[in-house]
């Protein structure tokens, strides 16, 4: 019978000695090889975790450990390191990557046959600091130990989560993996995305390009299995795509993810670059998907091939780019871009592949747009709904102190990039709230339209009174 654990419990905390291990018998992954630690740690030097198949000892050490495991330690070396070790040869070493606090911190570490994710905050598989794939999983480690080196560490909060598909699908969109099999971690680049969303000239639907923000769906694509996230109602009103699927995925066999790549970024940017010996590749998967003027350009650019051999390199990309018809709203979505606006429409007039419902205090539930349209338009949408706040993980939004026929005149801008007044007697009140109703949501280019829309009307009004002496005259008794 194992003997009885003699760490200490402080308040509500568990504190580990020096060169010990606790087991806690609840903290054990629900399936071998997957799963997911949440908890809060203080520690002068660093925070270790290990994981492996059986229970070890109280006086266990990772050190002297010769079976299977995984350690993770957060803060080697006085807090400057970030160290992993497979069955006690260091992995991964990073220096500037120091994680631990002499106050009680979150943290959390998921394991997914081999990939090793690393994250700060509350909020498992969010803000993800760190990550490393093992290329020879060990995927029959099931319990985590809680240890320590040379110094006391408080633990509390600690809880063992099940790591469903999707919460797996979402820890890749930090991982990269190269066409050539290479696996390269990224840290979390908060201020980078910061400074993306204060640059409205920048922000558009290429921001979401393969961005896990708020998909819904995801390719299976390659041989390496790669999952490529996406979103419903873009492929949808760009071509008909298989959505129906109840887990969210679309397994494409014989595909590569180059040529899938080319296509998704025709949609989401309305221009790509492939090389020529793949362009077939991308006219079959475009025809497969209905994307058809893509399946046009590359047909014409494959006839020109034809007729003249000597253009043929396959080692030589060529440009794709979606026919533009509306060059002075090219920055505006959906213009520029292979997105169909009246399939859009009749996807927000439906509300199919919806994902958020807005109510307005007063006045019930108004709309079921989407979100990614809402964040294309707006910032502070986009903030709303990628940056963790209670909207992230919600479907309802309840908004105050918002004219519900303006709201859903900004709505119906958002998936037109038209400002449509269809009744003429109450255009200027209607106009003058969707001005303040961009202003405040920060969807810029209605806020334009509205002003150049309200000018010219003030330029009607004032005119004709100028060059009437008598409606002069009235303005002056």
């Amino acid at each position: 019978m194992m003997m009885m654990m003699e760490e200490k419990k402080e308040g509500e905390f568990l504190t580990v000695p020096p060169f010990e291990c606790a087991w806690p018998k609840d903290l054990k992954f629900r399936e071998a090889g997957r799963g997911c630690v949440a908890f809060e740690a203080f520690a002068r030097n660093d925070v270790t975790l290990v994981f492996r198949e059986n229970v070890g000892s109280q006086h266990y050490h990772y050190k002297r450990d010769n079976s299977p495991h995984y350690t993770v330690i957060l803060g080697s070396h006085r807090n400057r390191r970030l160290k992993i070790e497979v069955d006690g040869k260091s992995v991964v070493d990073v220096e500037g990557v120091g994680l631990c606090s002499s106050a009680f911190q979150s943290y959390w570490i998921s394991i997914y046959d081999g990939l090793i994710s690393i994250g700060k905050g509350r909020y498992p598989f969010q803000n993800i600091v760190f990550q490393w794939l093992d290329t020879n999983p060990n995927c029959s480690v099931r319990y985590v130990g809680l240890s320590s080196w040379d110094k006391h560490v408080g633990y509390r909060n600690v809880i063992v989560l099940p790591l469903m598909h999707q919460n797996h699908l979402s820890l890749w969109k930090h991982v990269d993996v190269g066409y050539g099999g290479d696996y390269i971690h990224e840290e979390c680049g908060q201020e980078e995305l910061e400074d993306e969303l204060s640059a409205y000239d920048k922000w558009g639907l290429q921001n979401f390009l393969e961005s896990w923000d708020l998909s819904d769906v995801s390719f299976i694509v390659g041989m390496e299995e790669r999952p490529v996230p996406a979103h419903k109602v873009i492929l949808s009103s760009s071509g008909h795509f298989p959505l129906t699927s109840p887990d969210g995925v679309i397994a494409l066999k014989g595909v590569t993810y180059p040529v899938l790549h080319s296509l998704l970024e025709y949609i989401y940017k309305g221009r790509t670059q492939i090389l020529e010996s793949q362009l077939a590749s991308l006219m079959i998967l475009s025809l497969e998907f209905e994307v058809m003027t893509l399946v046009k350009q590359c047909e014409e650019i494959i006839q020109q091939f034809k007729i003249n051999d000597k253009l043929f390199d396959s080692g030589k990309r060529v440009e794709l780019s979606y026919p533009n018809t509306s060059p002075h709203c090219y920055r505006a979505f959906p213009f520029g871009l292979a997105v169909d606006k009246k399939r859009l429409k009749q996807l927000y007039s439906s509300g199919e592949y919806s994902d958020v419902d807005i109510y307005i205090e007063g006045g019930g539930l108004v709309s079921q747009p989407h979100k990614i349209i809402l964040s294309l338009w707006s910032v502070p949408f986009a903030k709303m709904f990628t940056n963790g706040m209670s909207e992230t993980n919600s479907s309802r939004v309840v908004l105050r102190d918002v004219s519900p026929k303006a709201f859903e005149g900004m709505l119906d801008f958002m998936y037109s990039g038209e400002v449509n007044l269809e009744n003429t007697m109450e255009s200027g009140a209607m106009l003058l709230q969707m001005l303040l109703l961009s202003d405040q949501f920060g969807v810029t280019l209605l806020h334009q339209e509205c002003c150049k829309i309200l000018l010219e009307c003030l330029s009607e009004v004032v005119l004709p009174c100028q060059s009437n002496p008598i409606l002069a005259c009235d303005h002056t008794e």
